[in-house]
């Protein structure tokens, strides 16, 4: 802790960060307004914190069974698309976490906190929004590689390119998150404080904000430039490639408005904070409306993933089942009936897609499988034969 302290004091105030905890929290809360316009606590834990908590546990469970789904139940994980939402569900991991040590360290409890832990609580935050805007821009960035230049290139190279890449997106999103901590704050000096982040300076809100708005500018630009490119390709590729290219492609732009729906508010309201002077704007007093829209994000994107990728359903589904075989609260021999009945259901259709299969088979040699792999038996019968012995 004091080597954190080492980075945020300042030299020419250190009398501030010898001072009481509470007396410096509680004059920058007085100095913005904050403290006046707080709601009276009551005794006990009141039903919006009960549920903001359930809310917050919700997304962390939601997002943290994405990314088990992405990492143990595809097979085709080591595809740029699904490492990019891997990574943006252990974003959004990361805000539900982040959301629950605000939750658990508000109240009463901010006047009994350090500087220190202050800033770590708001930090977590802005580290978990830039993670998930630079990984909305390494997915435009890679689409937008792919689409308009299609060089071919190994796996393994486009693989290692991308975990370099998203390895410097966390570095950066921390660097920008924990700023304040590491000296960028308004602890001496009262006047540049924020009303809706007492100990952050407008300075550093600002420079987040033109920092995030030029990402998101960038990105829209990305899409718009894929979208004229795919509109405007219809003979150089095929129908097949270009309507799956544009399912694609509605899919990010979703996962990218979603975000703007929910972000936005929040995006507005710090920037009503920077131009409106301390006490002077009542909409800065009471934001947990609005910091629980923006979170409400992290709870929207695993839904659109599943809603988008048939792939990722089956895995999600799969490691549910799993769940419900290992706990014990499901009976093995359904899932067998189950899927006795439904394989002997689709053996129609299997033997009707085995011509279309001779047929290309005709007209184009597909690879034999490499190493002599034999075809891998479903998920729900690997885990059925895991939990039965």
């Amino acid at each position: 802790m004091e080597f954190l302290r080492s980075f945020s004091s300042a030299s020419s105030c250190p009398d501030i960060y010898n001072s009481t905890i509470s007396s410096l929290i509680l004059e920058h809360y007085n100095f913005t307004g904050r403290l006046q316009h707080r709601k009276p606590s009551k005794k006990g834990v009141n039903a919006i914190t009960i549920l903001f908590l359930c809310f917050s546990i919700f997304i962390i469970l939601e997002n943290l069974m994405v990314l088990l789904a992405v990492l143990f139940g595809i097979r085709l994980r080591h595809r740029w698309i699904f490492i990019c939402i891997a990574n943006i569900a252990l974003s959004d991991l990361l805000t539900g976490s982040a959301y629950v040590v605000n939750i658990c360290m508000s109240g009463d409890r901010t006047f009994r906190l350090s500087p220190v832990l202050w800033l770590i609580r708001e930090g977590l935050l802005f580290v978990a929004l830039a993670a998930s805007i630079f990984s909305l821009l390494l997915i435009a960035v890679e689409r937008y590689a792919t689409m308009m230049k299609p060089v071919h290139q190994k796996t393994a190279t486009k693989t290692y390119r991308i975990y370099i890449i998203m390895l410097l997106c966390w570095v950066t999103a921390l660097i920008i998150g924990f700023l304040p901590l590491m000296g960028w704050n308004c602890v001496c000096d009262l006047r540049s404080c924020s009303t809706l982040l007492p100990l952050y300076s407008k300075s550093y809100i600002l420079f987040a904000l033109v920092i995030f708005f030029i990402i998101l500018l960038t990105i829209g630009a990305l899409y718009f430039a894929i979208y004229c490119h795919v509109r405007s390709s219809t003979e150089t590729i095929s129908v097949r490639s270009r309507k799956r290219s544009l399912r694609l492609l509605k899919a990010v732009i979703s996962i990218v408005g979603v975000f703007m729906v929910c972000w936005g508010p929040l995006f507005i309201l710090l920037l009503v904070d920077f131009f409106c002077y301390s006490r002077n704007c009542s909409t800065l007093f009471n934001p947990e409306w609005v910091i629980a829209m923006a979170v409400l994000n992290s709870a929207m994107n695993p839904l659109i993933y599943s809603f988008g990728s048939l792939e990722l359903r089956k895995a999600i589904a799969t490691l549910l089942c799993c769940c419900c075989l290992k706990a014990g609260l499901c009976d093995p021999k359904t899932f067998m009936s189950n899927e006795t009945s439904s394989t002997s259901g689709s053996r129609h259709s299997s033997l009707r897609n085995s011509f279309s299969k001779v047929r290309n088979l005709s007209t184009s040699p597909q690879p034999e499988p490499k190493n002599g792999k034999k075809t891998r038996l479903s998920s729900t019968t690997s885990c059925l034969s895991a939990s039965s012995g």
